[in-house]
């Protein structure tokens, strides 16, 4: 019987409710944030983990706001990762070394785009059959 009650004892023991660490929180040092009205604005942020945003925005030239701005972050290597864009009625562009980048054309096919190009310009056409 006292085997019985020890085997209870235990099972209640296992399945009670096992307590979580919280996750890691992490310090913000710096948010600051600015409505300059008209669609401008300023906002700055930076975390002890290494996150660091800034950010710009100004009137565009359809009524739109434009951005331009960077963040960057620790990689698991330790190495610093940034990343630069801009938002603007041409789009979003970022850079940074981390984009992928298309492999350059070879020569003789950059040859016969400019080749295209050149008759092109003087009228040459080819008609589709």
């Amino acid at each position: 019987m006292k085997s019985v009650i020890l085997a209870c004892l235990a099972a209640v023991a296992i399945a009670a409710p096992q307590f979580v660490q919280p996750p890691n929180q992490v310090a913000i040092l710096r948010d600051d944030r600015q409505d300059l009205g008209n669609g401008a604005f300023a906002y700055d942020f930076e975390a002890e983990n290494g996150i660091v945003e800034s950010r710009r925005g100004f009137s565009g030239s359809q009524g739109q706001t434009n951005m331009e701005g960077s963040f960057r972050f620790l990689l698991p290597d330790g190495t610093i990762a940034e990343v630069r864009y801009v938002a603007d009625e041409n789009g979003f562009r970022a850079e940074s070394p981390l984009i992928p980048t298309p492999h350059p054309l070879p020569a003789h096919a950059i040859e016969q785009i400019r080749f295209a190009e050149e008759q092109r310009a003087r009228g040459i056409t080819f008609n589709d059959y």
